[in-house]
């Protein structure tokens, strides 16, 4: 369609969108995508917008997959946007909403960036796919794989939840459990990938992962009538969604749909496992890698994240901040939401929840600000959580 090339966002190096690309070849840093925005507004009009299927498809024009015969889909994205009166209400809040991406398919927010990056993969006519994942992610990759007739090879940690295991081993993924954490699984990917054949689609280490995750922002906007929130709060480990929901709102703005006005960005990670946070507070450009990660929420035990300066130079710029919350408080946190709204969180959307306590507490977030939780999974996949 529209898609014109990739670049680095370290150093800008540009990289041809033609073949199969990992990650800038001059720094190591993420590529991103990049569009004729002047050429796709022609199409891709708000108008034509409301004709459209509700799925992330449906912004077809700032998506990089050239051939719509290429398009692997199981209907993901365009997910509801809730509204949270009886939460809210606890807390004097008129405009909270839980943007609630465990209606997608494989029951997590992962199925956009896997969308994204398969349908790359068919395009490219790769057929063997390898990811490292905490376990959503390897849901996903499983179930799109399938769908496209690839092979998926998944590593997951050993004590990832045991919904995750299966769910890949029932869609036919070679799956192996590692002992450790997902960034060793990351390191066996790496030393195995060129001599079995696999293509790496790490999170930030495969470019078109974010696009299918931009278009998250580009949903809010739509469902909030072209305007942005106040304020959103993210789970992040990877912090692909977040980068991406930057990313789309930039590209909204060149486009002429939003203005130079962005919800301030927070950050929510686990007490056991905050790289993002301390790099935050520390006013540093990158993130140190977290020793000894632990928590029971399973995505958000990144302890070192390829793209952090890209989320660190959001949370800045948007005014936003980073907040850490134990997993006493997930838990406690999930029933509380679960029982207000009848929406059954993962521990990752229940630990947003929990921060917008400590936010409203400190003053940084108001009552009167439009502010979206998001829910990034099932809270079914956790069970082992609940016990």
């Amino acid at each position: 369609m529209y898609f014109t090339h990739l670049a680095c966002t370290a150093c800008g190096k540009e990289h041809d969108g033609k073949v199969p690309q990992n990650v800038c070849t001059a720094c190591g840093k993420p590529l991103f995508a990049h569009y004729d925005l002047a050429a796709a507004g022609r199409t891709m009009t708000k108008a034509a917008l409301r004709g459209r299927t509700k799925s992330l498809w449906r912004y077809r024009e700032v998506m990089p997959v050239k051939n719509d015969a290429d398009i692997v889909s199981l209907g993901e994205g365009f997910t509801p946007l809730l509204a949270a009166p009886r939460l809210g209400a606890k807390h004097g809040m008129k405009k909270l909403f839980i943007k609630d991406e465990a209606q997608n398919p494989t029951g997590s927010f992962k199925a956009r960036g896997m969308t994204a990056a398969v349908s790359m993969a068919k395009q490219f006519g790769l057929q063997k796919l390898a990811v490292p994942s905490a376990g959503n992610a390897a849901g996903a990759l499983a179930a799109y794989a399938a769908r496209a007739g690839m092979e998926a090879y998944i590593f997951m940690p050993k004590d990832t939840p045991r919904a995750n295991v299966i769910e890949c081993e029932q869609m036919g993924a070679h799956v192996t459990l590692i002992n450790g954490l997902i960034t060793d699984c990351g390191a066996e990917v790496a030393k195995r990938k060129a001599a079995e054949g696999w293509f790496d689609v790490s999170t930030l280490k495969e470019p078109y992962r974010a696009e299918g995750k931009k278009t998250l922002g580009y949903e809010l906007a739509e469902q909030l009538d072209w305007q942005v929130p106040d304020v959103i709060l993210y789970p992040t480990g990877g912090g692909t969604g977040l980068i991406g929901m930057w990313k789309a709102f930039d590209e909204l703005e060149k486009l002429g749909w939003i203005g130079a006005k962005r919800p301030r960005m927070f950050t929510v990670q686990a007490t056991g496992c905050q790289p993002i946070v301390r790099a935050f507070q520390s006013g540093e450009k990158f993130a140190a890698e977290h020793v000894g990660a632990h928590t029971k929420a399973s995505g958000l035990r990144v302890p070192k994240a390829i793209g952090d300066f890209i989320m660190l130079d959001a949370l800045r710029k948007s005014g936003g901040g980073a907040i850490a919350v134990a997993d006493e408080d997930m838990i406690s946190s999930t029933r509380e939401v679960g029982a207000a709204e009848g929406v059954f969180v993962a521990p990752e959307g229940a630990a947003c929840y929990a921060a917008l306590k400590q936010l409203l507490a400190a003053g940084t977030v108001r009552p009167d600000d439009t502010t979206i939780l998001f829910n990034t999974s099932t809270g079914l996949k956790y069970l082992e959580c609940y016990g």
